[in-house]
């Protein structure tokens, strides 16, 4: 069977991790991750795996039960649409490709639109009927403004930091002592790094990029960049890849490292989460043995709405009230086009006290919560923290005792704060545990789950078996008569 879909006693999907299964098969953006399907009325859900990367399965349309046993011809078949797949050179000959593209006069060097490719000499002719723009040395410095941005929303989307917010991030690991900074799909600060410009940084910083967008590969060697897929901890690149990384985060002669990570916001918490883990496993294993290393200073840049899942990852992390914007979005930057409020956020696990904040942007001290806060999140007495979220000045519910949002009114029917006019009859929670019905956990620490489907597999094991013996005896009567 292959394929899948949502019926209407199915609530969802729950990603299954595990790290080191050389049994998990592959498509073409690395190994897949394995899900399961979330049902009510204590069904257990049947797992499958599916592409890391892509939501959508018109971008990447893997599907394999867990339980299935794939042909040898089906498995070759797939092993050569991975490799059609993969980036069109490797990182050594891209890098090859790059130092004889720059050895070329300044009138010759150009790059292809329609391929996305620098072009060398022997090549521009292959090219002639494509669009060709001349390619100058500030280009060739800052490739996120010569590439086309991806701008899929349920695969892997780019969209790249605006120059105050790349320049407020510099700022800020130069001025807490970084000096190697880890850009998890963060181009735009991996290119203002590398031009020199961090303000107040005591000595030059080092920057790597790691990115599944393999057209980076065209400009970096491989200390600067790496192709990677942070949904599984992939690198396409292998060993090498893996060893740059490992390099990049030993830490020597009082060098400071420091994760910056910006996924596409339709990601999976889950697994990001746990590709973050290993990047800091990774980062312990490269220090000293004393035992003084917990984990790797990050910056997580996701939008604020996603806080509860990200806290129940990482409950390290804390919500700074900062802002980002985007070159290339259309609703996540300010200004005219733009929301008066962006979305995104950065979680941290530095002290929110260390991380000032632009007054000029209107940005504050709370002296009681110890951190930098936005000009509308007023400090609540009651519930004794900053409460707003997103950027607007929430108010104090006694009936409720806690700050929501202004547009929230307490709802005396529910006994809770809700939009005015939400469904009184749908309050949050109420569903309770899908597999056994109890009111008093979620599915996920349900006691009964593997029971279940156990159960459940041994349900449809004898119905199969049912089905089978009915059939046969059909074929029985239909023959005596």
């Amino acid at each position: 069977m292959d394929t899948v879909g949502l019926d209407d006693s199915c609530l969802g999907y729950e990603v299954i991790l595990s790290e080191g299964d050389r049994s998990t098969p592959r498509c073409p953006h690395g190994p897949t991750l394995l899900f399961e399907k979330v049902r009510k009325r204590g069904e257990g859900g049947r797992r499958f795996y599916a592409c890391s990367a892509c939501r959508d399965r018109k971008d990447c349309n893997f599907f394999q039960w867990e339980d299935e046993k794939v042909s040898e011809a089906r498995e070759l078949a797939r092993q050569a649409n991975n490799k059609r797949q993969r980036a069109p050179f490797s990182q050594q000959q891209y890098s090859a490709r790059f130092l004889q593209f720059i050895s070329l006069p300044p009138d010759e060097k150009k790059f292809c639109q329609d391929c996305q490719l620098v072009l060398l000499a022997d090549e521009v002719d292959a090219h002639a009927a494509h669009v060709r723009v001349p390619v100058a040395a500030a280009l060739l410095r800052q490739p996120s403004r010569l590439l086309r941005p991806l701008d899929n929303n349920k695969s892997y989307a780019q969209y790249l930091f605006t120059e105050r917010t790349a320049r407020f991030l510099l700022g800020t690991l130069a001025a807490l002592g970084y000096n190697k900074v880890l850009c998890v799909g963060t181009p735009r600060l991996h290119e203002l790094i590398k031009s020199g410009n961090a303000d107040g940084a005591a000595e030059p910083m080092k920057s790597l990029l790691l990115d599944i967008d393999f057209r980076y590969a065209q400009f970096y060697g491989q200390d600067e960049f790496c192709h990677y897929n942070m949904f599984n901890h992939h690198f396409f690149d292998g060993e090498a890849s893996s060893a740059a990384v490992r390099a990049f985060l030993r830490e020597s002669d009082g060098e400071k490292a420091v994760t910056v990570a910006d996924p596409p916001f339709g990601g999976l918490v889950k697994p990001l989460a746990g590709s973050f883990s290993r990047i800091s496993q990774t980062w312990r294993n490269q220090q000293s043995a004393d035992g003084s290393y917990v984990d790797m200073p990050l910056i997580w840049i996701f939008p604020y709405f996603m806080e509860p899942r990200i806290l129940a990852c990482f409950p390290s992390l804390t919500m700074l009230d900062y802002q980002v914007d985007y070159d290339n979005h259309s609703l996540y930057k300010h200004g005219k086009t733009g929301r008066k409020q962006s979305p995104v956020r950065l979680f941290t696990n530095i002290s929110p006290a260390e991380i000032v904040l632009p007054e000029e942007e209107g940005y504050r001290f709370c002296a009681i919560c110890e951190r930098y806060v936005g000009r509308l999140n007023e400090h609540c007495a009651e519930c004794d923290v900053c409460p707003s979220k997103d950027g607007r000045q929430w108010k104090h519910c006694a009936l409720c005792g806690r700050c929501v949002k202004p547009s929230w009114r307490h709802c005396q029917s529910c006994g809770r704060c809700a939009l005015p006019d939400h469904p009184c009859d749908q309050s949050p929670g109420a569903e309770g545990c899908f597999n056994c019905a109890s009111l008093a956990h979620k599915r996920k620490a349900c006691p009964l789950k593997h029971i279940s489907r156990s159960a459940s597999k041994k349900g449809r094991g004898a119905r199969t078996r049912q089905l089978a013996k009915l059939s046969a005896r059909s074929g029985r009567i239909k023959k005596t008569k």
